[in-house]
């Protein structure tokens, strides 16, 4: 009865934030795991892509290898980027790494902690001209999701380090979608 209830509280969350003006802004993250190979294998390969099309366009591709250390605890590192452009306004690219762990400490819930440093380049046309701008830009996210099935979780990340003028990111809270296959 209680895991029904989570589960339940979880996806009612998750339809709300996805409602919400803030987080629609943001592009939802979508890992596909290759799990084809031997079932026993540590070593995955997942992808994690995104596509917007809300007040622009937004591309994110995101491929990482992850070690299943045990039926708990996994540990992966990738690379992402991504491209965001709104019209004649803005285009921002991106490109970094990321190191991820996952903590599953029951059949339902994972949760997950996740370092990103990326490189910013922004280019912004205003009446003067074109502005240019490169930069770092840190994240650290701490998140949670509901394992829907054995292989779909759903859930969102907090990242930690979040400034709303500086980040690259639209908002703190980002919603994502892990499909295993």
């Amino acid at each position: 009865m209680k895991r029904n209830q989570l589960i339940l509280k979880s996806i009612i969350l998750f339809s709300l934030m996805l409602l919400s003006e803030n987080i629609n802004a943001q592009t939802t993250q979508v890992a596909v795991v290759d799990s084809s190979s031997v079932e026993s294998s540590r070593l995955k390969f997942a992808c994690g892509f995104g596509l917007n099309f809300v007040g622009g366009t937004n591309i994110s591709l995101s491929p990482n290898l992850v070690y299943k250390v045990s039926d708990k605890v996994s540990f992966g590192a990738g690379l992402q980027g991504s491209y965001n452009a709104i019209k004649d306004l803005q285009k921002t690219s991106t490109i970094g790494a990321n190191v991820i762990s996952f903590y599953n400490p029951s059949k339902t819930f994972t949760m997950l902690l996740e370092f990103v440093e990326l490189n910013v380049t922004t280019k912004r046309e205003t009446p003067e001209g074109e502005i240019k701008n490169n930069f770092w830009d840190s994240a650290l996210f701490v998140g949670a999701g509901v394992n829907i099935t054995r292989k779909v979780t759903i859930g969102a990340k907090y990242n930690l380090l979040y400034k709303e003028d500086e980040s690259v990111y639209t908002s703190a809270i980002i919603p994502f979608v892990n499909i295993t296959f």
